[in-house]
């Protein structure tokens, strides 16, 4: 995230994550950014030079109704706010907050602040001069501070987005907001990766820095490793935790047993798994089978096999069901992608669901796994994820995402892997451009 990552200056300007490069004067920036909102606000369009992922935030925001002359709203008051916050997964990591971080925001003139998943401060806390000016904009405790209730901000673009962001100045959406620079990074639950919500710190323009966002992330990190020591890992003894990404044969784990599954069964559990209420033999013959010929016998012997394999108790009948909780990486994927967590999205994803599978229902389902992840990533415009997934097996071939990379990042050889692609599909029969 540091300049000192990124040596190029043509590097440092494609980073849409530095909110200030090495360099920059701060004044003359918040003069560029005011006229960019000002814009922005009356036109709807995005000068520069505003980076990209505060340019998507501003689109969001107009999109939610967001008023530049808004202010957040108080959701939580005194005794509600008070056993929400007692009851709340983060509540076990203040004191650590407070000690990694609550010497920098007193000493700096800086706040403290933590949000839950939807945007809500929990805590706000620091220099309690600071604290009465936050105060003006209802940067208090039980505000909320979601970036679709109050427009572009750290805390709440953090949640929005799963990911850190720094904030500086009039990048802000609100125009009472616009004096601040924030910084926040999102804190998840380390057993599940659900997302908790964010940590945040917020003060003037000296926060603009990039060490200020390795600051926030660094105490994230260290939250989450806190959590994992004071939650006990949950019993799975009776639960299947089902592996079939980037695999042709999943891996099963049931009953402390690890088990390589054959094709057949790796898509028999993989289409269960997706259906508690279970599958009729017809249902499932369907799923599983593009040669309409095959007979029940064929599928019931497969069962057979599949049940003396899990034991007894696990594969019910008429239905076919599994009678056990199944925890897969598919679903682990689909739940992180379905709350906008896209970088916790992307990490999950090992590769294509059971890639040699022909079963119709488990192809179409890694297509949709598949396409679900790719418009996330081209729609959220981050290099670094671009990037991760261009040059994955699975994305090397990726035309659309080389695009959106090469808009971004467009560094010598991404161009060259564009071209030579766009080539080599131009030239295949039947081809047309999307």
């Amino acid at each position: 995230m540091s300049p000192a990552a990124s040596p190029s200056r043509e590097a440092e300007l494609t980073d849409p994550w530095v909110a200030l490069e090495t360099g920059t004067d701060p004044d003359e920036r918040v003069r560029a950014l005011r006229r960019a909102h000002e814009t922005f606000t009356e036109a709807g369009t995005v000068p520069r030079p505003v980076r990209s992922v505060v340019a998507d935030s501003w689109r969001r925001s107009a999109r939610a109704g967001v008023g530049p002359d808004g202010t957040a709203r108080v959701e939580l008051t005194d005794g509600d706010l008070g056993s929400y916050r007692a009851e709340h997964p983060l509540a076990r990591v203040m004191p650590l907050f407070r000690e990694l971080m609550g010497t920098f925001a007193a000493d700096g003139e800086h706040l403290l602040a933590v949000c839950d998943a939807q945007g809500r401060l929990l805590w706000v806390e620091g220099h309690p001069g600071t604290r009465r000016k936050a105060d003006g904009m209802n940067f208090v405790p039980g505000a909320r501070w979601a970036e679709s209730a109050v427009g572009t901000n750290a805390p709440g673009t953090a949640v929005a987005l799963d990911r850190p962001v720094q904030v500086f100045a009039a990048e802000h959406f609100i125009r009472r907001v616009q004096p601040w620079t924030c910084a926040a990074a999102p804190v998840h639950d380390p057993r599940t990766g659900r997302l908790l919500g964010a940590v945040d710190i917020t003060g003037g323009d000296g926060l603009a820095h990039p060490h200020s966002l390795g600051f926030v992330q660094a105490v994230a990190r260290a939250a989450e490793s806190h959590l994992a020591l004071l939650t006990p890992a949950p019993a799975t003894t009776d639960a299947l935790e089902l592996t079939a990404l980037g695999r042709d044969e999943a891996l099963l784990v049931a009953g402390g047993r690890k088990l390589r599954l054959s094709r057949r069964h790796s898509e028999i559990l993989v289409l269960l798994s997706r259906h508690p209420e279970g599958l009729s033999g017809d249902e499932l013959s369907c799923a599983l089978y593009e040669d309409e010929s095959v007979t029940p016998v064929t599928l019931r012997a497969e069962l057979a096999r599949l049940r003396r394999l899990l034991g007894p108790g696990v594969l019910g009948s008429r239905p076919y069901r599994l009678a056990v909780p199944v925890e897969s990486d598919v679903s682990v994927v689909e739940r992180k992608l379905g709350v906008g967590a896209v970088t916790a999205a992307v990490a999950a994803y090992a590769g294509p669901l059971l890639p040699g599978s022909q079963a119709p229902a488990v192809a179409r389902l890694r297509r949709r796994l598949a396409d679900g992840l790719r418009a996330a990533l081209v729609s959220g415009h981050d290099p670094d994820l671009l990037a991760d997934w261009a040059h994955a097996p699975w994305g090397e071939d990726d035309l659309d995402v080389w695009r959106a990379l090469a808009a971004i990042r467009p560094t010598a050889p991404v161009r060259a892997r564009l071209e030579e692609l766009e080539a080599e599909q131009s030239a295949a029969p039947g081809w047309t451009s999307r």
